[in-house]
């Protein structure tokens, strides 16, 4: 199956010599969540910005479902929908009046029911008639996703969509977006909320520095490059880590009543079949153990860290 949005040799650079994309290929698949991670300035909102027809290339092709988004432009913008990071609308529209506007601008024809289905769904029916100048940070953030949605887009760009927003919003946006999924819409999203991505995503892109540094699966991605740590609490205090232990690179704590083994989640079973034996072989005991892996954030910070 095609990719329905396929990035090639993307690049950026501004009247001021910046080049803030790098050669940028990507392919997105169509149904998936997509997380594109990267530190601020790393060039997301610049590629975002591009694929939306907001900022022209400097070189490069975009396609969205096979249309190009320079000779095909009112083709593949119908078929996406962006959430940026701010409201920029009329403050004094009503909320059912922007979005239905929203779909207006796409040549789409008139459908109360479904600007209505939009509302329901973000918990905004009952602010239908508001103003938007009235409505809470959290509230406006749900109208930029119902503005996006009202044209029924196959492709939904969330450029920071739960910034400054509280918990129950943010719980409640990824409700919003595992169901657009499930009805076959392709979402990429960028956030700071690593935790997002990790609970979201499908796939996992990082970028850094106007590059793609990685693109990863990522179950597959946290299984290569995260670490586990086992904590074993001693029954006896050790003053020291035994020789016959050296190998496993163990640490003990200032205490002396526990030892942390960190270890690469592929070399799992071997490393710590043979820790138990040596521990064994030492008459060392514990009376109690826990694991702990790597966060998404940690493998990110890991991926984006200038060496010093």
């Amino acid at each position: 199956m095609a990719p329905i949005l396929s990035i090639s040799g993307l690049s950026k650079t501004y009247d001021t010599g910046f080049q803030a994309l790098k050669s940028v290929s990507l392919d997105i698949e169509k149904g998936e969540v997509f997380a594109l991670l990267g530190p601020n300035g790393a060039g997301k909102t610049t590629l975002i910005s591009i694929v939306c027809g907001i900022v022209n290339a400097s070189s490069g092709s975009v396609t969205v479902d096979g249309n190009d988004i320079v000779r095909d432009y009112r083709a593949a913008r119908s078929l996406i929908g962006l959430v940026p990071q701010e409201l920029t609308t009329d403050a004094f529209e009503t909320v059912w009046a922007t979005v239905s506007f929203s779909r207006g601008l796409f040549g789409k024809p008139k459908a109360p029911a479904i600007v209505e289905k939009v509302l329901r769904d973000l918990s905004l029916w009952d602010k239908k008639d508001n103003k938007l100048v009235t409505l809470s940070g959290g509230m406006k953030r749900r109208v930029l996703i119902a503005k996006a949605l009202a044209h029924e887009p196959r492709v939904l760009f969330l450029d920071e969509p739960t910034a400054g927003v509280d918990v129950e919003l943010r719980r409640d946006m990824w409700r919003v977006i595992r169901e657009l999924r499930d009805t076959g819409v392709t979402i990429i999203l960028t956030t700071h909320y690593i935790e997002e991505a990790e609970e979201m995503a499908d796939r996992v892109g990082v970028i850094n520095k106007g590059e793609i540094i990685l693109v990863e699966d990522k179950a597959e991605l946290m299984r290569k490059l995260g670490r586990k740590q086992l904590t074993l609490h001693l029954a006896d205090p050790l003053s020291a880590v035994p020789a016959g232990l050296s190998a496993h690179n163990l640490e003990l704590s200032s205490d002396g009543s526990e030892l942390v083994y960190t270890y690469d989640t592929q070399g799992e079973r071997t490393g710590i079949t043979a820790l138990l034996q040596d521990l064994n072989a030492a008459g060392i005991r514990f009376r109690d153990l826990q694991t702990r892996q790597s966060s998404l954030e940690e493998i990110f910070v890991n991926l984006v860290r200038t060496p010093s």
